[in-house]
């Protein structure tokens, strides 16, 4: 393994390569490499070890009784898959995760990932931080799946991608990110936005987005 590549991950923020070769030599651990649409954990699995992409990209998505798939998120290197749930009292995903491209994971059983944490206060601090994060994100995703309506969906996260008063922002998601992450068809998506610009609330110009009315904006979040 390259070690140099751990200094730009999370669990190991603050340390230095002599100290993070001393700690993972001292650890077991596994390489897994998965395909492309690779299932990798099926929802309910029981959630045994630390999970972490070092290379590719992984998606978690859910599938309700009508079949919807409903993307949570994407983690791409060098995030981490299920840590949240490792010391929960129901340890097990919550979701699919489904490789989204040629992917490779670092792995650490529970008994050895406890070690590993008691290793160094700054890397405990380190995983306290991901897991406060990752709580932080799942507010905001049910925040999302409360709204009603896909005009309020889309006025929410508007708002919140261009900050408080601001007007010009560049998307980083297409219509087909948004219509997966809100669990809608994309066409719907692009429908709405069209609306949106009829009536004078935003303006779009590729990936540029430009807030005209935030008043309306806010309104539409109540929807």
């Amino acid at each position: 393994m390259d070690y140099t590549y751990l200094l730009n991950t999370p669990v190991f923020r603050g340390l230095d390569i002599a100290e993070i070769m001393s700690v993972i030599s001292s650890t077991p651990y596994r390489i897994r490499r998965f395909n492309a649409g690779a299932m990798i954990f099926q929802s309910g699995e029981p959630v045994n070890s630390f999970v972490m992409v070092i290379s590719g990209s992984v998606k978690g998505e859910m599938t309700d009784y009508s079949g919807r798939v409903l993307k949570i998120e994407e983690v791409r290197e060098p995030g981490s898959v299920g840590a949240a749930f490792l010391f929960a009292g129901k340890s097990v995903f919550p979701v699919n995760v489904i490789a989204v491209t040629d992917t490779e994971l670092l792995t650490i059983e529970k008994n050895d990932f406890l070690r590993f944490l008691r290793w160094d206060d700054r890397i405990l601090a380190n995983f306290l931080g991901m897991i406060s994060n990752r709580s932080a994100f799942l507010s905001e995703k049910i925040k999302f799946l409360n709204f009603k309506s896909i005009k309020g969906k889309l006025a929410q996260y508007f708002l919140q991608i261009s900050g408080p008063g601001g007007s010009t922002v560049m998307l980083t998601m297409t219509q087909a990110d948004l219509a997966e992450y809100f669990g809608v068809a994309r066409p719907s998506i692009a429908r709405v936005v069209s609306e949106m610009e009829n009536e004078g609330i935003i303006k779009t110009r590729g990936r540029s987005l430009q807030i005209l009315d935030r008043e309306r904006l806010a309104i539409l979040t109540r929807e």
